[in-house]
């Protein structure tokens, strides 16, 4: 059995790259409180790779992950070869989402958000270390409760959460 602990996330790495970037820059600077277990450390996908390969290599990191987080930027709406795939596999996995908005929005943006991930369990924040540690953190248990009540759609932190972490 794989133990699954990963954070699995998924973005336009042509376009938003540095905002994943930081996020591994929070993780390993103490002067933050942010903490994931990257799924992407597990292997490794190369540009030249062909669709398969790269999709069987994601389908690891997958499985090995207990939580998914899905960067939305300007155009990640329009990505249907990697990042429609990995959200349909989440949700197939049924692993709790977070859309992290890279334009600083608190709930769904349905102009960049694909539609998939709109429909989907899930929970939508701005991109912020804390807002993102604090849904990393509770979300999941969330998830598994709307999840048994047959709920599903987009969720969002009331402005008080914002608040209270200093936003």
């Amino acid at each position: 059995m794989t133990y699954r602990n990963k954070t699995f996330v998924s973005f336009d790495g042509d376009n938003d790259m540095h905002y994943y970037r930081l996020m591994q820059a929070w993780h390993q600077n103490d002067d933050f409180d942010f903490n994931f277990y990257n799924a992407h450390d597990i292997n490794t996908a190369r540009d030249s790779s062909q669709e398969t390969s790269i999709k069987a290599q994601l389908a690891e990191r997958m499985r090995n992950s207990k939580l998914f987080v899905l960067l939305v930027g300007e155009r990640t709406r329009y990505l249907t070869k990697f990042v429609q795939w990995e959200i349909d596999q989440a949700i197939s996995r049924s692993l709790p989402m977070i859309v992290v908005n890279l334009n600083a929005r608190r709930s769904m943006d349905s102009l960049r958000c694909p539609t998939t991930a709109q429909n989907a369990l899930a929970v939508h924040i701005s991109f912020n270390a804390a807002i993102m540690q604090h849904a990393m953190d509770n979300w999941p248990t969330s998830h598994e409760k709307l999840s048994r009540e047959g709920k599903f759609g987009p969720y969002y932190y009331q402005d008080d959460v914002y608040t209270r972490l200093g936003l």
